[in-house]
């Protein structure tokens, strides 16, 4: 059985139908901002996206440009797999319905194309808690096929909490891991990373240490009370960036010391149904330029968060930056992002 509480199950609903501004909105960070003065001479470019399901796209996604060509200018880009990957679904009434998850290889290969994203450029966290909505075989094919295709993945138990990457001179560590699970704990033990716990994560060989947690609560933009003080902690025990799933909407970022939380990027393909509300079509790109000079070396250099909107067209979504929303969502869109943080960036990146 799934680990939600009960109040959490009923307020699923209205939440999806009217995502919530409840909350404590005080003390975030800006959209966008420069941790470094003056600017390191090299960088590593890393961009996070939120959650990657077909639930909402039966082709794949149409996309902006300048989506394709932001995706692009990464070193790395980190995402959470929400669907798993098969052939066909097991739990095939669930899958119809859309509250089990399930995509083909063929559909990610051609989403990943269709965004500018390169396989070769990407690591996907498996800790999530849709990972085994077509039970163990699911599971299994899906681990199977992000290795056929040559995708790095992260939050596997089985290889411990921290896996490293090596992106140019830097060596980075992700930390993936679910607080949630939609299956029997047994099911999730020795599979899925619900390692919350930093005392635990080797670091050694690390230049900076990455969280990717699948945490807090669906459709509200601001995190509760208890992920921020899980925020703290990670950060206090040497996790420098925070890169958050799970929520679905977009949520604020935060800078706790000299790490940099984005709590929650939204979704980047549809992970609920097809005519979901507008507040959840909003989603974020989390491009994060970290420093490879010697004095410097794994410091957060700068970070910007770059919002867009998942179109409906047809059968797919169109994938399309804010400035290029038109008529009244746009207006709708910014008011939102306006509600959710504290001021907008300037137009170089720095905070205003």
């Amino acid at each position: 059985m799934s680990n939600y509480p009960l109040s959490y199950k009923l307020s699923w609903l209205p939440r999806f139908l009217k995502p919530s501004l409840g909350g404590d909105a005080n003390g975030f960070a800006p959209m966008a901002g420069s941790t470094m003065t003056p600017p390191p001479k090299q960088t590593v470019r890393l961009a996070f996206i939120g959650d990657i399901s077909a639930v909402a796209n039966r082709g794949a996604p149409d996309c902006d440009s300048a989506i394709a060509k932001l995706l692009g200018s990464a070193d790395l880009v980190i995402g959470n797999c929400e669907s798993p990957i098969v052939d066909g679904p097991s739990a095939a009434l669930g899958t119809k319905l859309g509250t089990h998850h399930a995509m083909s290889e063929r559909f990610l290969v051609e989403a990943l194309a269709a965004v500018g994203i390169a396989r070769e450029k990407l690591v996907l966290s498996l800790a999530n808690n849709h990972v085994l909505d077509q039970g163990v075989a699911g599971f299994d094919a899906t681990v199977a096929a992000l290795k056929r295709l040559g995708i790095r993945t992260i939050g596997l138990a089985a290889n411990g909490p921290v896996m490293p990457a090596q992106v140019g001179p830097l060596t980075f560590g992700f930390a993936a891991f679910t607080l949630w699970r939609n299956a029997d704990e047994n099911l999730f033990a020795g599979r899925v990373s619900m390692e919350s716990d930093p005392a635990h994560w080797p670091r050694d060989a690390v230049d900076l240490l990455c969280a990717v947690p699948h945490w807090d609560w669906e459709f509200r933009h601001f995190p509760r009370a208890e992920t921020r003080v899980l925020a703290g902690r990670l950060a206090g025990q040497g996790v420098g960036l925070i890169a958050g799933h799970h929520a679905h909407v977009m949520q604020p970022v935060d800078r706790i010391g000299r790490t940099i939380v984005a709590y929650g990027l939204g979704d980047f393909l549809g992970t609920a149904l097809a005519r979901q509300p507008w507040p959840g079509r909003i989603g974020g790109i989390f491009v994060v330029d970290v420093s490879t000079d010697a004095d410097t070396r794994g410091t957060v250099a700068s970070y910007r968060l770059h919002p867009f909107v998942r179109l409906r067209t047809g059968d797919h979504e169109r994938l399309v930056l804010v400035e290029g929303v038109k008529g009244r969502m746009r207006g709708k869109v910014e008011g939102r992002l306006r509600a959710i943080f504290p001021s907008p960036p300037s137009q170089d990146g720095v905070t205003a």
